[in-house]
């Protein structure tokens, strides 16, 4: 599935200061994106903060989202959760006409066996209208989805087309692309393996910084898909800090913090998350400013 290859983002949720979603601050950040020369958008991912968003505002961020698009790129919609059967029932309920493909996360909470992940997503497969991207984040699922299982999907169900690899561990990465079938997609779910994972035969990434930088990072995914270490190796090493920046408190506190000093958005959470400290708003347009008096 080519439209997935090359960088996705995976939209953050704008707040107003009240609380309330920030549809303006969303279409803006929509536009940043398409100008930055981005491949495709992940609505309602982890990064979106949907796990505390009610239905109605998932709705408002979904619909603003494609009004904005307007077709202009492939658009991805996260249904994930750990309950299969609200899962399955969702996807066979929801308008998803204007998406290319589905995210559905690994379950969390439950900590499911490898054979309980394996029959969620086989019921996932049979109800999805849609192509469905795996999403392994052991960091937030407390399980991991070992390559046995992941190739066992990926052989097994024609409509599973890819994974978002966020485990981290490149070892495992690399055994998914040495197995893979031919037009499985193996797509980085972390900034900072986006480039090891590219190199090493992976298809591209889903990125937070990706929609704060747009320009920088898609240059050094577009690249290394073209097997040019070096130049992409420059963008990496000029991202490198800030990838470890947006991280160091949270996600997506970091990257609100990116757009609140872009003027794009403000650096609102919802709780149990909280803003960036000033400390790290500090260090993070610091280093905003540096990467934006280096030529690219």
């Amino acid at each position: 599935m080519e439209e997935l290859r090359g960088t996705g983002v995976a939209l953050i949720t704008p707040f107003m200061e009240d609380g309330e979603v920030d549809r303006d601050a969303l279409a803006r950040i929509v536009e940043h994106c398409i100008d930055g020369g981005i491949d495709y958008l992940v609505v309602m991912g982890t990064t979106a903060e949907s796990v505390t968003l009610s239905k109605e505002e998932k709705a408002v961020a979904v619909a603003t989202t494609i009004k904005v698009n307007a077709g202009r790129l492939p658009l991805v919609l996260g249904v994930g959760g750990n309950d299969t059967r609200e899962v399955t029932e969702e996807l066979r309920s929801m308008d998803l006409s204007s998406f290319s493909a589905v995210l559905s996360v690994s379950p969390y909470y439950n900590k499911p066996t490898q054979e309980g992940i394996y029959q969620h997503f086989r019921a996932i497969s049979a109800a999805s209208p849609l192509p469905i991207v795996l999403y392994n984040v052991p960091g937030r699922t407390g399980s991991n989805m070992l390559p046995d299982t992941v190739l066992r999907l990926a052989n097994d169900f024609s409509n599973i087309v890819a994974i978002k690899e966020a485990s981290g561990n490149l070892v495992q990465i690399m055994e998914i692309i040495a197995k893979k079938p031919n037009d499985f997609k193996v797509l980085s779910g972390d900034d900072i393996t986006a480039l090891p994972t590219i190199l090493a035969g992976g298809d591209g990434v889903i990125s937070v910084i990706g929609q704060g930088l747009p320009v920088e990072f898609s240059r050094m995914v577009d690249h290394g898909l073209q097997g040019d270490a070096q130049k992409a190796y420059h963008y990496h090493y000029l991202l490198q800090e800030g990838m470890r920046l947006i991280f160091e408190e949270g996600n997506p506190a970091g990257i609100k913090a990116v757009f609140e000093h872009l003027g794009l958005a403000k650096a609102t959470v919802r709780l149990p998350l909280v803003a960036a400290s000033t400390d790290l708003k500090e260090r993070i347009g610091a280093f905003m400013k540096d990467i934006a008096r280096i030529p690219a």
